[in-house]
């Protein structure tokens, strides 16, 4: 399975240690500013990319020096930069995208990059996205395992209008065959009672979030 790791250009304060997943990726892509956080952290950029409307000279320099490959868009186009960023992951066969750099900041831009990860989902890929204290996927109708891997609170949300048949394993607040909509708060802030859990359901789009209070 090939890894991509893509960096937006989000808060910085809201990213993860992108060390701790350098072993995990194939290939890095920085999209706008992303690449700068990139280059910050000391990791070798296989793809800079967008129309770097947000660096400035300077941190432009820095990014044409730890950069691989440089791309630059125009700043009038028809896609974010970090779609640009996803299409260049789906031209180097990446099966497993991990987004970082794309919550907090602007709320339409985070609800944009949250549904970037369904047409993923549509075409066979794994995608999360993941920041200083959550961790994101969408699931289609099937049976998974869940574990908390230093999260602590695993939430379910609809992502489609009905989840049918959500049942939950190994959980404090256990489900058996329930139907949840857009709205519900039934399934938040649930958490395992073991060292891992089972979630199944047979309709709908499916919203996973692992979680901690970040401080």
């Amino acid at each position: 399975m090939k890894r991509v790791g893509i960096v937006g250009n989000g808060p910085k304060e809201q990213l993860p240690n992108l060390l701790d997943y350098q072993e995990e990726m194939d290939f890095w892509i920085g999209a706008d500013r992303g690449a700068l956080y990139l280059a910050e952290q000391g990791i070798t950029i296989d793809v800079a990319l967008g129309d770097f409307d947000s660096v400035s000279e300077n941190e432009y320099a820095i990014i044409e020096k730890h950069a691989k490959l440089f791309d630059k868009h125009p700043v009038m186009k028809n896609q974010t930069d970090l779609e640009i960023a996803i299409d260049m992951g789906l031209e180097k066969e990446a099966d497993h995208f991990f987004l970082f750099g794309v919550t907090g900041g602007r709320l339409d831009h985070t609800l944009m990059n949250i549904q970037l990860l369904y047409p993923l989902l549509q075409q066979g890929k794994r995608a999360v996205i993941i920041d200083k204290g959550n961790y994101m996927e969408i699931f289609e109708p099937g049976t998974y395992s869940v574990e908390l891997d230093g999260y602590f609170y695993i939430s379910f949300l609809a992502f489609t209008p009905e989840i049918a048949g959500l049942t939950l394993t190994g959980f404090l607040y256990p489900l058996e065959n329930q139907t949840i909509h857009w709205g519900s708060s039934l399934c938040i802030s649930n958490e395992l009672s073991q060292k891992k859990g089972t979630f199944s359901f047979c309709k709908g789009i499916l919203i996973l979030v692992k979680s901690f209070d970040a401080v």
